[in-house]
């Protein structure tokens, strides 16, 4: 055999036993002879037969034995397929594309018996495909590039619709500090004017220039004791008012428990009234205290104003880090700053309903990634954790946790949804595979981030599920490989049947 591939011992071929192979059973006696000369019949002891990254020179149809089919997943050989039934066949099964698209093989094939097989060169493979059936070749093309395509385009579709959810959880999510802004900003200048006013009734009244003083003063220290509030618990609060409503009364303060609450969200109480009652005149002490009220909302909405626009600059940030914005696409990143900046960008989608608990280990390292795309992975698993959690009407909890296990890093997903049931959870990863209702997934969350984290990765996404606690774990490795060890675009399913057009093996029922 020329190649890269290992060889086996080479066999007489019979014509007849090829044409019992469902493969070749339609085919008549000319072009069986004609597989027989091109081809050859080979046998392989235990081991590898073909590894997956090596030019597909040759096409494999097992006549008997045992095949293994492994892809490699991170550093590690993942078993995908093991089958015994006579007639699989695998290896170069495109090169009827030429070189159109990569003449690699997906897979590594090895055996675990001396086992039996028709081998074909790639090129005979493809010359014989295109002379016997040209009909055939356009339509697999068709389906080949048609199935790319259409797999690209419902892709971008899923890109997009994944980007209308978060613009607008994200639209939503900056409307309320917004809007918290303007009502501060339009309360503020009501204040300010009423602050106008107030000043221009005590500079006409009968204040003495020390007076003036000693509320100026005052005024300052109370502007500093605002940004001192501590934070009380309602029963606190509730019994302060109290207090100075019945300090405000007692010492002639019309309306004073108007005015109780403010002066006790600023963190203002009975002692400092004392101070302030010790420093001005009885007659003076009404209108100092309504003075001192407007400096008091003045500063809680200036702190308003403050906190909301933080908000606002908060979430640009985190729509920034989201998306990568400036960044370079691939470097060291802290997992949980993307983690973070994901579940503040769905927190509209993962509403009230859904109590969110981060269990992170803040010791881990940064990681080699490309982070906007770990983002759409993160994206998709948990949109598919509060869909799942959603599905039977309920409330839930959803569990962000970073570990360390040996050399990767651990990102697992788990949710108290109804779980994945057994008969399909070979086939969640699977492209345009969904249990969605019509119209309301693609099919292609979890295939493409399997494909971000496999293939451009080198990582693993596998799911342990039961009812009540479903849990999907992305492992990355924490330095980055020497070699890439796939194509970037993740060609290829995680686990091959024989309906993919990119399988490397195919049973007799295909």
């Amino acid at each position: 055999m020329g190649g890269p591939d290992i060889g086996g011992e080479v066999l007489p071929c019979d014509q007849h036993e090829i044409g019992s192979l469902f493969l070749f059973e339609k085919l008549s006696p000319e072009q069986l002879s004609r597989l027989c000369a091109e081809g050859r019949v080979e046998r392989f002891g235990p081991g590898p037969v073909y590894i997956e990254g090596d030019p597909a020179t040759c096409f494999y149809v097992m006549i008997e034995g045992t095949v293994v089919m492994y892809r490699r997943v991170g550093g590690d050989e993942v078993e995908v397929t093991r089958t015994s039934q006579r007639g699989v066949y695998a290896g170069a099964m495109q090169a009827y594309l030429g070189d159109r698209v990569p003449q690699t093989y997906n897979n590594s094939m090895h055996v675990t018996e001396p086992t039996r097989f028709f081998v074909m060169p790639a090129q005979s493979f493809a010359d014989i495909m295109a002379e016997w059936f040209p009909m055939a070749v356009h339509l697999l093309e068709g389906l080949f590039f048609g199935s790319k395509n259409t797999q690209r385009a419902i892709g971008q579709r899923e890109r997009l619709l994944a980007l209308g959810s978060l613009s607008a959880g994200l639209t939503h999510e900056l409307n309320n500090p917004a809007a918290a802004a303007v009502r501060a900003t339009a309360a503020l200048r009501e204040r300010v004017g009423k602050m106008r006013h107030k000043l221009s009734v005590i500079a006409k009244g009968p204040y003495s220039r020390e007076a003036l003083a000693e509320l100026i003063e005052i005024q300052e220290r109370t502007a500093e004791r605002v940004a001192k509030a501590p934070v009380l618990s309602p029963l606190e609060a509730s019994d302060r008012e109290d207090e100075l409503a019945d300090w405000l009364e007692d010492h002639g303060i019309p309306e004073g428990w108007r005015v109780a609450p403010t002066f006790v969200q600023a963190g203002l109480d009975t002692d400092w009234l004392e101070q302030v009652a010790a420093t001005v005149a009885d007659d003076v002490l009404p209108g100092a205290v309504g003075w001192l009220n407007y400096t008091v909302e003045t500063e809680l909405l200036m702190d308003e104003i403050d906190d909301s626009t933080n908000r606002i600059s908060h979430l640009v940030d985190a729509a920034k880090q989201y998306a990568q914005l400036d960044r370079a696409p691939h470097r060291e990143v802290d997992v949980h700053e993307l983690l973070d900046s994901t579940l503040l960008m769905l927190s509209g989608k993962i509403g009230s309903r859904v109590r969110v608990v981060k269990d992170y280990d803040r010791s881990l390292p940064d990681v080699p990634a490309y982070p906007a795309e770990l983002n759409q992975v993160w994206t998709n698993l948990i949109d598919n954790a509060v869909s799942a959690i959603g599905s039977d009407g309920g409330d839930g909890t959803l569990t962000v946790r970073t570990a360390r296990e040996g050399d990767r890093l651990l990102v697992e997903f788990r949710d108290t949804g109804p779980g994945v049931p057994e008969e399909i959870r070979g086939r969640i990863f699977d492209p345009f595979f969904t249990t969605k209702p019509v119209g309301e997934g693609t099919g292609l969350g979890l295939d493409i981030s399997w494909r971000i984290v496999v293939s451009k990765h080198h990582g693993s996404l596998q799911v342990e599920s039961v009812p009540g606690d479903t849990r999907f774990q992305v492992l990355l490795p924490l330095t980055a490989p020497e070699t890439d060890s796939g194509p970037e675009d993740g060609s290829g399913s995680p686990t091959p049947t024989p309906t993919d057009t990119d399988s490397d093996t195919a049973e007799e029922h295909a």
